[in-house]
């Protein structure tokens, strides 16, 4: 599987190969497969535009995704992208006392989370989203596979 990883910006320094292995691993624990994911890294005013254009809210957001390729569709999967804001994670974390690396994890889980066919729209996607979140946090966890600062 073809991770890339794509930096667009300079709020928080990421070990991009801890940020390749961890996307990996929660296909994995999904028991998918892909050929190419991509997560971008992106500054607050790309994240501003991207949530602008396609929800018609202009506001900064954590992460948004956009899916390509189900799993029951035949040929190279490309599993989608996934978009992420770092400046979002460290004023999150900051204001909450939390690892603005650890947050930033876990956007990146919620954007792939949603690649894998995961929403959160109504109360009992919700409670299914947050648990697998739980699940991919703690294993991630374990495995030392949070993103990191270089």
């Amino acid at each position: 599987m073809k991770v890339h990883i794509i930096v667009q910006q300079s709020d928080l320094c990421v070990d991009c190969a801890r940020v390749e292995e961890l996307t990996k691993q929660v296909i994995a624990l999904e028991n998918q497969t892909c050929d190419e994911v991509s997560i971008h890294l992106v500054d607050e005013p790309s994240i501003c535009a991207l949530h602008a254009e396609f929800f018609n809210d202009p506001s900064p957001t954590d992460t948004i995704s956009f899916p390509l390729d189900s799993e029951d569709e035949p040929g190279h999967r490309i599993l989608g992208d996934v978009f992420a804001c770092p400046l979002t994670a460290v004023k999150y974390a900051k204001q909450h006392n939390l690892d603005p690396c650890r947050e930033l994890t876990l956007y990146i889980v919620h954007g792939l989370l949603h690649l894998l066919g995961y929403d959160d729209l109504d109360p009992p996607q919700r409670k299914r989203m947050r648990a697998a979140e739980k699940r991919h946090m703690l294993n991630l966890q374990k495995r030392n596979l949070i993103a990191s600062s270089t």
